[in-house]
């Protein structure tokens, strides 16, 4: 069954755990010159997810036909292409030869 915003629910599930994946990275980075709460294996098996994470999105996007290489655009971003009007230069009459 497809989301509102065109996602199937695995892609959803994807989206929210690379979310809370991020979250729990963010909440135990240490400050400078502390020890880091988590194990190195843990840290190694967390890397581990997020590529399997990132390859299943990629598998997903390209069996749906999309492409893989497209990224973000946010409203305050410029654009690079720009819309250029075009008219049609007015019909010559006739020249009588």
């Amino acid at each position: 069954m497809e989301h509102l915003d065109g996602l199937s629910k695995e892609q959803r599930i994807l989206r929210v755990l690379r979310k809370v994946l991020a979250n729990i990275v963010k909440d135990t980075t240490p400050a400078a010159g502390e020890q880091h709460p988590l194990q190195e294996s843990t840290i190694h098996d967390i890397r581990d997810l997020f590529g399997l994470i990132a390859e299943r999105e990629k598998e997903l996007t390209e069996e749906a036909g999309r492409a893989t290489n497209e990224k973000p655009m946010y409203p305050d971003q410029p654009r690079k292409a720009k819309v250029v009007t075009l008219q049609r230069p007015a019909k010559k009459p006739p020249t009588d030869a």
